[in-house]
């Protein structure tokens, strides 16, 4: 299974964290510390684009 889709079917609400890092092979903290990543860098890009910036990388 993608990757992606089990993440989203996460963040939809169709599968508990556990369940999500069981279908990825990884441990729960790893889940937590990727979708922490995640929701930062859109946290900057969402900034940026309110101040009128683009961001790098």
């Amino acid at each position: 299974m993608d990757k992606r889709k089990v993440i989203h079917a996460y963040q939809r609400g169709f599968l508990t964290l556990q369940e999500c890092a069981q279908i990825l092979g990884v441990e729960r903290r790893h889940v937590e510390s990727l979708l922490g990543c995640k929701n930062q860098e859109d946290r900057n890009k969402s900034k940026a684009a309110l101040l009128g910036r683009e961001t790098v990388g």
